[in-house]
């Protein structure tokens, strides 16, 4: 018994544990990632001198807010858009969430800038709920259209960001910490791009 109890199989043990609880538990496993990123891990990769990319016909793009509003993303031309595919199983997800939210709270009343924060559970509802709990202001919407491959290829999260001319400035798959100041003068500076 006393061989059974040594340190080395105590922290096997909760080793063991650990790994099975980050394997099994999406929400620990998105408290770690979000804990990474707070310490300056998964910053979003944007070049400083970043010309606008490729351009991309946005009409006919279109997403359903909780209250049955449509946008389509071809509307919108004038803003920077921010579009993000996420899921409310999606532990990567979930650990951005609290980048995007505070990305939002800096420009929620600049009318320059959009956002949409794609639900890809199907469940509107759900992830409205979501961001309730979480106390987050932010936009959710469901998917109206077919989605073009060049913005979403099924990976989640994935974050599309356009210019005010519709060209794709940012597009990556997995998370990032959009809270970070360095993103956010991205977002700044492509408010005054033409």
């Amino acid at each position: 018994m006393k061989k059974m109890l040594s340190r080395k199989n105590i922290f096997n043990a909760v080793f063991i544990v650990l790994v099975l609880v980050l394997a099994f538990v999406p929400p620990a496993k998105a408290l770690v990632l979000e804990g990474l990123m707070t310490i300056g891990f998964f910053k979003p990769a944007t070049d400083a001198d970043q010309a606008a990319g490729s351009a991309v016909n946005l009409s006919g793009i279109r997403f359903r807010d909780t209250k049955g509003k449509i946008v389509d993303l071809g509307n919108l031309k004038g803003k920077v858009i921010f579009l993000n595919f996420w899921a409310t199983w999606c532990p990567p997800c979930l650990a951005e969430m609290q980048g995007i939210n505070k990305l939002y709270e800096r420009f929620k009343d600049d009318e320059g800038v959009v956002f949409i924060l794609a639900d890809a559970d199907g469940n509107l509802a759900k992830s409205q709920k979501f961001m309730d709990k979480k106390h987050y202001q932010l936009p959710v919407y469901a998917v109206d259209s077919n989605i073009p491959d060049v913005l979403f290829k099924g990976s989640l999260p994935t974050t599309v960001v356009f210019d005010k001319m519709g060209r794709i400035s940012y597009n990556e798959s997995g998370a990032a910490n959009y809270g970070d100041a360095n993103f956010i003068k991205f977002i700044d500076r492509l408010k005054t791009m033409n």
